[in-house]
């Protein structure tokens, strides 16, 4: 009774939540843009945005820039996480298996494993048909310059985004669920989706986020920095074998992000492949180019360590209910 005064669910709740939100995924997708909390998220971004960056030459001092964009983001992640936990106190005194069902589709949107997989297949079967279409494919993935790609490059973009978005979109939003119920994933995910459209350093849409993303960008990389590295263990316990370390480790420092170089660099050493962004990093550079069949391991590797971590908290969330079970 104390949980659901709280509107805290139990973790029986948690555990079918967790196994509902993963099964609808991969039996739907995504819901419909206009009842999609996360490309609400992207509204509110946007429109925060036009008020806390300045335009390029404005007399903004950084550190005015940067308290706009920290305030706005607070604000912001406030109301998401007043939401969340509204939501999630409504189910406090359903029976468990209603408020994990009722959960599990509130946490779904909060996670996006069928319709990455989707895209980067897309790309391979888009380079098929020819460059441009392959280009314009995953130009839907990434923010980098498309038109100076060539067929190994097109791969590339998609592999390290396939990578790193298995911690954004899947096993961090599901760990911070695990930790924190619905609140936590709703965090999170609006700090990705901040971070993705305000962490820049430089001038992007008219708009200097130098300084006012700043904030974003770190609280990001604060909220990913363990599940990044879960993910790179994800990765290499699904396919089968372990890379050094220290290997591992050194490939993860040629990154900007503290984060990313983790499940990409996982995945470059095992797949024996080279991933890079021109002029940004270049990982595992002795690798060779990537061909077809690499996508198709990477992808088999992904689905295994999405069904592994998904088990994972499955079980230990069991665990934890069945241990606090009164005798």
């Amino acid at each position: 009774m104390e949980q659901a005064a709280l509107g805290w669910p139990t973790a029986g709740a948690l555990a079918l939540a967790v196994a509902t939100a993963l099964l609808w995924d991969v039996r739907f997708g995504e819901p419909p843009a206009r009842l999609h909390p996360v490309v609400g998220m992207g509204w509110m971004l946007a429109t925060l945005g036009r008020r806390v960056a300045p335009p390029p030459g404005a007399p903004v001092g950084p550190g005015r820039a940067f308290a706009a964009g920290a305030l706005a983001w607070t604000i912001g992640a406030a109301g998401v996480v007043a939401l969340a936990w509204a939501l999630q106190a409504l189910l406090g005194r359903a029976p468990w298996w209603a408020q994990g069902l009722a959960l599990g589709v509130l946490l779904k949107p909060l996670l996006a494993w069928r319709m990455l997989r989707d895209e980067v297949a897309a790309v391979e079967a888009a380079l098929s048909l020819g460059l441009q279409a392959a280009r314009m494919q995953v130009a839907r993935l990434v923010s980098r310059d498309v038109q100076a790609l060539d067929e190994a490059g097109v791969r590339q973009a998609a592999l390290s985004t396939l990578a790193e978005n298995l911690n954004d979109s899947v096993v961090a939003p599901l760990f911070w669920f695990a930790l924190v119920g619905l609140p936590g994933a709703a965090l999170y995910r609006w700090a990705n989706t901040a971070d993705a459209m305000w962490g820049y350093r430089g001038v992007r849409s008219g708009r200097d986020w130098t300084f006012a993303g700043r904030w974003a960008a770190r609280a990001d990389d604060a909220l990913s920095w363990l599940p990044a590295r879960l993910t790179a263990i994800l990765l290499l316990a699904a396919s089968g074998r372990g890379v050094a370390w220290h290997a591992l480790h050194a490939q993860a420092r040629r990154t900007p992000s503290p984060n990313g170089g983790w499940p990409m660099g996982a995945l470059a050493l095992r797949l024996g492949v080279r991933l890079v962004k021109p002029g940004v990093y270049a990982l595992n550079e002795a690798g060779r180019p990537p061909q077809p069949a690499d996508t198709a391991r990477a992808l088999a590797w992904c689905d295994r360590a999405v069904a592994g971590w998904g088990a994972l908290l499955v079980a230990g969330l069991a665990g934890v209910a069945m241990l606090g079970r009164p005798s």
